[in-house]
């Protein structure tokens, strides 16, 4: 299998038939976001909102979709309910977060969450900035290993950060020139 193939999505065009493709992908990123994430943790309703704002990025990719010679001259139109997962990171100038990586279920253990990681990392290390930090509920045990098989480690843990009782890892992951 091939590398996948990243996406980006921006809302800072004027063509037309892009604002209408990004929409609907945004569309469906909202829903996932609302099937994955707890009310009080899922960004759906503001995803738009997000994505305008200054040093912010959002990533997703394709089910199936890898890069290949072909398909980087063809032109062509997906269909984004088969959209396997998003990323959406922001930065300073110093460092970058990473404020939401999901996998649609039935996508995940096939590499798109790591793809998703690897493609923000290297476009943060592109910015020249120190370090990428997240968030991560210690409870979902399959995204600590990702992240750790990646080269994050537990800074902190940050008490009761999704709710009482609830608590986080910080985790970071420290850049080199």
């Amino acid at each position: 299998m091939g590398a996948r193939k990243i996406r980006s999505l921006s809302l800072l065009t004027s063509n037309h038939s892009i604002l209408n493709d990004n929409a609907v992908v945004l569309a469906e990123i909202a829903r996932l976001e609302r099937r994955i994430f707890p009310k009080h943790e899922s960004l759906a309703g503001d995803f738009s909102q997000e994505v305008k704002k200054r040093n912010q990025k959002l990533l997703y990719v394709i089910q199936g979709d890898v890069v290949t010679e072909q398909k980087e001259h063809e032109e062509e139109k997906l269909d984004p309910t088969l959209i396997a997962g998003y990323l959406m990171y922001s930065w300073s100038s110093l460092a970058a977060s990473i404020t939401k990586l999901a996998v649609r279920e039935s996508c995940r253990r096939q590499g798109y969450g790591e793809a998703l990681l690897q493609s923000a990392i290297q476009q943060i290390q592109a910015r020249r900035l120190q370090c990428v930090n997240l968030h991560v509920d210690p409870t979902r045990v399959a995204a600590v290993a990702l992240y750790e098989k990646i080269g994050f480690h537990v800074d902190t843990v940050v008490h009761s950060y999704y709710a009482p009782n609830r608590d986080a890892y910080r985790m970071v992951l420290e850049l080199t020139s």
